[in-house]
């Protein structure tokens, strides 16, 4: 009775050491298998290893396919069997992909695969935050909208109006003309030039005739409705007298027309007194009517 017991002991110890050798994995074969699958403490016991890969049968993602990842293929040794690996003929970390700049999107994904950044941002960083990465923003340090590369929209000619809505990017303007400058109506041009010819001057001199006072201050009210505007003040003279004095005489008067506006409501820096003398004549200078015509004041808006 004794000897049975002990042989059945010993049946159910080899069996039970069977199936523990079975359930070992071990490719190198320094634990209970040898690399033949034999085991150690039985070698007369098989464990199977079809592929004989080193990994058992029981325990072996591909058991008649030899591998080295969970008895897989790994093609490009990278550690990622070949079925779960994304990029199974190029080594790589990142689901078996490369990725260069270690910032979680594969380099075949990356934009910027050398220069880390989100997955959002397509693997570039912004360091602009314009929502514009990579090398499609072509102003990554100024911020910018995507329509114009990351960009900031350029205003050339200063005068607060984008460029992409100024139809005068290259000449200051109001936004009421759309960035061109402003320009005087028809009318108000009619009652400038209408005035103008009223603004008369004592004879040789610089100063106005009775009357004129009033009518520059109604030239000052056109003038503050169009406050973008600035205006040449035209000095003119008749043939008589001397060529320079004329000149000078023209002049000193442009600036008396200039200065009593300057202190009536227009801006100085609006007016310009420019003095022509006798060099532009508007009518003959051998009558006493075209003479006349002759000595005037212009205002040119200068639009």
């Amino acid at each position: 009775m004794k000897k049975t017991l002990f042989l059945l002991g010993m049946l159910s110890y080899s069996i039970t050491f069977a199936q523990d050798c079975c359930n070992v994995v071990d490719s190198a074969g320094v634990n209970a298998i040898s690399t033949n699958g034999v085991c150690v403490g039985a070698p007369n016991l098989k464990c199977p290893d079809t592929d004989g890969d080193g990994f058992l049968d029981k325990v072996d993602k591909c058991p008649t396919v030899a591998g080295t990842v969970n008895g897989c293929p790994d093609a490009d040794k990278d550690g990622v069997a070949d079925a779960d690996d994304k990029c199974p003929n190029v080594a790589g970390t990142l689901n078996g992909c490369p990725d260069s700049d270690k910032d979680g999107v594969a380099d075949a994904n990356d934009k910027c695969p050398n220069i880390a950044g989100p997955a959002s941002q397509q693997g570039c960083p912004d360091a602009d935050k314009d929502g514009v990465y990579g090398s499609d923003d072509k102003c990554p340090n100024q911020s910018g909208p995507v329509a114009n590369n990351g960009c900031p929209w350029p205003d050339t000619d200063g005068d607060g109006i984008l460029d992409k809505d100024d139809k005068c990017p290259n000449k200051a303007g109001v936004s009421s003309e759309d960035g061109c400058p402003a320009k005087l109506s028809v009318e108000a041009k009619a009652t400038l030039g209408k005035y103008a010819k009223t603004i008369q001057f004592n004879t040789g001199k610089s100063s106005f005739k009775p009357g004129v006072a009033r009518t520059l201050d109604k030239v000052a009210k056109v003038m503050n409705e169009f406050k973008q505007v600035n205006f040449d003040v035209e000095g003119h003279s008749d043939s008589v007298g001397n060529d320079a004095n004329n000149l000078k005489l023209s002049q000193r008067r442009a600036q008396a027309v200039v200065d009593y506006l300057a202190t009536h409501g227009i801006e100085g820096s609006r007016l310009h007194a420019v003095g022509y003398g006798e060099a532009k004549p508007i009518a003959s200078n051998k009558t006493r009517a075209g003479r006349a015509q002759n000595r005037r004041v212009v205002l040119t808006a200068k639009e």
